[in-house]
């Protein structure tokens, strides 16, 4: 028979994969699932139901926490991981029910409430302590058992409205659990306590007139979840015990510490925490928690909520490895101090010093009269065979220059990590240390493949005219003197005064003209030592940007993109809140005291 082309299709379309865990949520007696039509596609990323601001939220924590697992310890990342793996798995299950989960100590009545809720009796209540045991989930709606499974609820304790529950249509896709007490003596209950409320979507806490203080609620719960209020419900239970102002008195205490713990209250139109107190007994407040949690439940972002709470909490919690204290980077003041650093290093300014007195004295040698050469070569000479300790030339340390190249290195780490967050301080600090590993003798080596400057320095072309002009001066001393040497053994005719201005001239331009040849070898000779010192410093800042500034710049620049993904993942930035103005609690009447009546209004979750 051949196959329709609707089925092809529908086989197609479910040819993912999710066939088996279809397969299996069916093999569930106690509650049949049924396919979503709002589960979450595969689509790379998180999409889905989810927003495109919680989506874009999710990703960069997902990019965040991929580019920081080499860097940042794996402790600081676990809760981003666990978020991460917590809103992928949310995503997979269904879009339109909520799980608001009932969260108390022992005795404060929350079982009595469940009931209420629910309509009829579906939780266990006594004086027996601890009473609930184990998760008790209350569905109105089919297509939860995805949700239940995640949440460890047993089909056996899955349980639906039998009275009046069914046919209100208002909490439809409300999953209503019981939670074991949260102060229970029976180590796992807490621990089932724990875990659900890491998976649940919103909270709803009862509290008593007598604990509603409790230091382990607040210490351990309340604020740690503090940044959670939009999804928190705080119910004072047990009203019917208090007298109106006694009840309006343990209010006001309540949102007090409320406040203490950081928990914004969603009064006065603001989002926060819904503080309202009922009766379970006697039914008082129950039919506004019901309107409360129907409109909840209906607004259907419970779960994006409930992830965007967690997504800031992880940040806040990562928040000392990507915000850094002061500004950040290398500036173009500290790479020009760093490659001074080198060029003194590697003796640049020496050599262009020596440059150019090699220069200069090479001109002073080619252009001096014969006689001061003379002069100069016998006082070298004595001077070489002094013995004297001052005339001895000091002998450089060999570990001068490698001192000076690691120093060089350890300021501008210094500078390049100044500010940043522990873990991308240490990365700049080991990326200039691998640098300067070898940086030494690579700058010797560069250097002696650029060779001495001062080795054959060149010559400038009138230099040739210069040493003729020199030998000249020789002749004429010479010529002057055989003239005076050939008047005095008769050979020449007698006449003192040609002979001697010839000889006189020839003394006197000797020296002349190696002043001159001095003063105009100045600037040539400056210029050429001042090339050689650029040279070899530049060549000497190449290799130091090659191997430390850039992998600096590379740690740098892979922080900055951190940063960026961390700014995406932190969101917004939420205005200040203002704690004082109009009074801490809110909710109270002209008198400054909470109406009791009126707690309901601007309660509801935002």
């Amino acid at each position: 028979m051949a196959e329709k082309p609707q089925e092809k299709e529908d086989r197609e379309r479910w040819a993912d994969g999710l066939i088996a865990r279809r397969a299996a949520e069916r093999a569930v007696p106690e509650e049949p699932a049924v396919v979503e039509g709002e589960e979450a596609e595969d689509t790379g990323g998180f999409g889905g139901s989810y927003g495109s601001g919680l989506r874009t939220r999710l990703d960069a924590l997902h990019e965040l926490v991929g580019l920081s697992r080499t860097r940042v310890e794996s402790e600081a990342l676990a809760e981003a991981g666990r978020v991460l793996d917590e809103a992928a798995a949310r995503q997979r299950l269904s879009s339109r029910h909520t799980v608001v989960a009932l969260a108390g100590a022992t005795g404060s009545g929350k079982s009595t409430l469940f009931n209420a809720l629910a309509g009829v009796s579906v939780s266990e209540t006594g004086l027996r302590r601890p009473t609930t045991s184990a998760p008790l989930a209350l569905t109105w709606s089919e297509g939860a058992a995805g949700l239940l499974d995640r949440l460890g609820v047993p089909g056996r304790l899955r349980r639906r409205p039998l009275a009046g529950g069914a046919a209100d249509a208002e909490l439809q896709s409300l999953v209503l659990i019981d939670l074991p007490d949260h102060d229970s003596a029976v180590t796992a209950h807490r621990d089932q306590v724990d875990r659900a409320l890491g998976l649940v979507d919103a909270v709803i806490w009862v509290v008593d007139p007598e604990k509603y203080a409790d230091a382990a609620l607040h210490e351990r719960y309340l604020r740690p979840l503090a940044g959670h209020a939009e999804v928190t419900f705080v119910v004072l239970n047990q009203v019917d015990r208090l007298g109106t102002e006694a009840a309006e008195l343990v209010l006001d205490d309540l949102r007090r510490l409320l406040d203490e713990d950081g928990m914004a209250l969603g009064e006065h139109g603001e989002p926060g925490a819904t503080v309202l107190p009922v009766s379970a007994l006697t039914g008082e407040g129950v039919p506004e928690l019901r309107e409360l949690l129907a409109r909840f439940v209906q607004e259907r972002t419970a779960p994006e909520r409930r992830i965007a709470a967690d997504i800031d909490a992880a940040a806040a919690r990562l928040r000392p490895a990507y915000v850094a204290d002061a500004r950040t980077g290398l500036g173009e003041r500290s790479r020009e101090e760093f490659a001074g650093r080198l060029a003194v290093a590697v003796g640049a300014q020496a050599a262009g010093e020596a440059a150019e007195r090699v220069w200069r004295r090479g001109a002073i040698r080619a252009c001096g009269s014969p006689w001061l050469r003379l002069h100069r070569w016998y006082g070298r000479l004595r001077a070489h065979g002094s013995t004297d300790p001052r005339l001895a030339s000091p002998v450089e340390d060999e570990l001068t220059a490698r001192q000076r190249v690691e120093q060089a290195v350890r300021i501008v780490a210094d500078e390049a990590s100044h500010g940043l967050p522990a873990p991308w301080a240490q990365a700049v600090r080991e990326a200039a240390t691998r640098g300067a590993e070898g940086l030494p003798e690579a700058l010797d080596e560069l250097a002696a493949g650029l060779g001495d400057p001062a080795a054959r320095p060149p010559r400038p072309a009138w230099w040739p005219a210069a040493v003729l002009a020199q030998a000249l001066m020789t002749l004429l001393q010479l010529f002057g003197a055989l003239w005076l040497v050939g008047q005095i053994v008769g050979f020449v005719e007698p006449g003192l005064l040609v002979p001697v201005l010839v000889m006189v001239g020839g003394i006197a331009g000797g020296p002349l003209i190696e002043w001159a040849c001095e003063s105009a070898v100045k600037g040539p000779a400056r210029r050429y030592g001042q090339e050689a010192e650029r040279k070899l410093a530049e060549a000497a800042a190449a290799c130091g940007r090659a191997r430390v500034l850039d992998p600096v710049s590379a740690e740098l620049l892979r922080y900055r993109e951190v940063r960026e993904q961390y700014a995406k993942v932190a969101g917004p930035r939420p205005s200040p809140r203002i704690v004082g103005a109009g009074g801490r609690g809110g909710g109270r009447g002209r008198g400054g005291a909470p109406r009791l009546g009126a707690t309901r209004a601007g309660a509801r979750v935002r």
